[in-house]
């Protein structure tokens, strides 16, 4: 299995995410869990396909708090056995989350700025000034600094981060398939150019779980990521 694709299962409980991975069969081996799972039995789930069909699992969680929090929360997921766990990309914030996965092979990744987001956005949310690709850098490289195993980041900004002297993983949500509606997304790619830029992993939601065949929009994916 090709884990460059990540499946983000945003559906609304465990076990239409247990359905969809079971459709999905042995083209995919890394699925997203995200907050909106959270109540509908995500954990359970993630155990689930971690532990009863060896797939990877990258939890989706945004942690921010003060450090003692972000730490025991961290402490805490990381007996899930996951693979990949979000936390914001603020320097305390990644420290404490390397403390709280210490001794776990849990990898932290810090969230730059939402793909979601434009500089309107930011400006609403009395964020610094500046070019947005410019902050979504510079917030990766304090990541980096601080310890992160990795970084979420818009397919745009992955070729700067990937030149950054201490990169490690990139993983960019904000990827479509050709012809995909972009949906709440704004700073998109297609998956090659995802990868052609330096991402590790591209996160793919519903372009997948929202087609008739979900299997085969996933292996299409995947064909045009090996084409590049």
């Amino acid at each position: 299995m090709d884990d460059r694709l990540i499946v983000a299962l945003d559906v609304p409980d465990a076990l239409t995410g247990l359905a969809l991975s079971e459709k999905l069969g042995d083209a995919v081996g890394f699925y997203k869990i995200g907050l909106g799972m959270l109540t509908g039995g995500g954990l359970a789930l993630a155990n689930e396909l971690k532990q009863e069909h060896g797939k990877r699992i990258f939890l989706d969680m945004k942690l921010f708090d003060i450090g003692a929090t972000v730490e025991a929360a961290v402490r805490g997921l990381a007996q899930y056995d996951i693979d990949f766990l979000t936390v914001h990309g603020d320097p305390h914030v990644i420290r404490a989350a390397k403390e709280g996965a210490a001794g776990s092979n849990l990898k932290i990744l810090g969230v730059t700025i939402l793909t979601s987001l434009e500089r309107p956005d930011l400006d609403a949310g009395m964020m610094q000034a500046g070019d947005l690709h410019d902050i979504t850098v510079e917030r990766a490289a304090r990541a980096f600094e601080a310890g992160a195993d990795g970084i979420i980041c818009s397919p745009r900004e992955a070729q700067d981060i990937r030149a950054l002297p201490d990169a490690r993983l990139i993983i960019t949500p904000g990827v479509r398939p050709s012809g995909a509606a972009l949906g709440d997304q704004k700073r998109v790619e297609t998956p090659a150019s995802a990868i052609a830029a330096g991402a590790d992993h591209i996160v793919v939601g519903r372009p997948v779980w929202q087609a008739t065949d979900p299997r085969a929009a996933a292996q299409a994916i995947l064909t045009e990521i090996r084409a590049h």
